[in-house]
């Protein structure tokens, strides 16, 4: 699992449905959501 940190939540939690992107400048990112409250994680160069 991914870790990264929730602004909602102001903690660090593991990613739930974490999905690899490319960000518009070529660099390597993951997308996910948060297990506890449901916001968007978004975690760079992983």
């Amino acid at each position: 699992m991914v870790e990264a940190y929730c602004v909602k939540c102001k903690a660090k939690r593991e990613m739930k449905n974490p999905t690899a992107v490319t960000m518009k400048n070529g660099r390597k990112a993951t997308k996910g959501t948060c297990p506890t409250c449901g916001c968007g994680m978004y975690r760079i160069g992983g």
